[in-house]
């Protein structure tokens, strides 16, 4: 059984059609790939795989659950975690508690065993700090623990969003444009960092991105988008390689 099937995906704005029987299955451990030009729809599929919109028609099936209809923390809970294309960190909290908003889904105490600091919220809270400071120093974070998120290098903000992301146990991890914004060193420690991510972590990867330096040297299959339809999918090689899409993607 597929990790992620997508079947006849449809959501409209105002009438305006922004994704149209849109299909996508993802079998597990996978690195998979979300191509096409601006306003393609690529997005928006991220925005309905994680509950920001419900589709108008069709299902998603994770682990042969339909989650259509579920809020998005449930579909976090689910298995399905996100990093967005501008960074989304709580830019005021420092490196480990970033991590540790994370941890949400396996470590809990009740606001009354916080407010009155009750035996369990110190037992909680101690194990959060080393799980968290675990998770940091797989991904050379940990030095930082304590500096403000706002106060990293744009590189390891990108680094700390996924170690958030991770923090929840997903079985799919959705990466927004991961490497928007970074310099051709920085993109290939990203690269690096994906990779291992798919092997020590054992997890599937569906990246949105615009680099196709990236694109061709980390995913193994793609979909390709146009105007909110899948215009291709398949190998990446062969999909790179598709008249069809050279046209509609690279304007040529």
């Amino acid at each position: 059984m597929a990790l992620l099937e997508v079947k006849n995906l449809g959501i409209s704005f105002g009438g305006l059609r922004a994704v149209n029987e849109f299909h996508l299955t993802i079998e597990k451990g996978r690195l998979y790939g979300l191509i096409g030009p601006n306003g393609a729809g690529k997005t928006t599929i991220f925005n309905l795989l994680t509950g920001v919109y419900q589709p108008n028609e069709g299902i998603i099936l994770l682990d042969g659950e339909n989650i259509v209809g579920k809020k998005t923390i449930e579909i976090n809970k689910a298995g399905i975690a996100r990093t967005f294309q501008n960074i989304r960190l709580f830019q005021d909290m420092s490196v480990l508690d970033n991590v540790k908003a994370g941890l949400h889904n396996e470590f809990r105490y009740s606001a009354l065993e916080g407010i009155f600091r009750l035996p369990k919220y110190f037992k909680m809270e101690k194990a959060m700090d080393e799980k968290a400071m675990e998770l940091l120093s797989v991904f050379d974070l940990d030095k930082e623990a304590d500096a403000l998120a706002s106060n990293l290098p744009y590189g390891k903000q990108r680094k700390l969003e996924i170690t958030r992301a991770l923090a929840t146990k997903p079985k799919l991890l959705l990466l927004d444009e991961p490497a928007a914004g970074m310099n051709p060193n920085e993109t290939k420690e990203l690269m690096e960092t994906i990779r291992f991510i798919r092997d020590e972590f054992d997890m599937t990867v569906l990246l949105i991105e615009h680099d196709m330096k990236l694109v061709s040297g980390i995913c193994e299959e793609l979909t390709v988008l146009n105007f909110g339809e899948v215009l291709a999918e398949g190998n990446a090689a062969k999909v790179l390689n598709d008249p069809e899409v050279i046209k509609a993607y690279l304007g040529e």
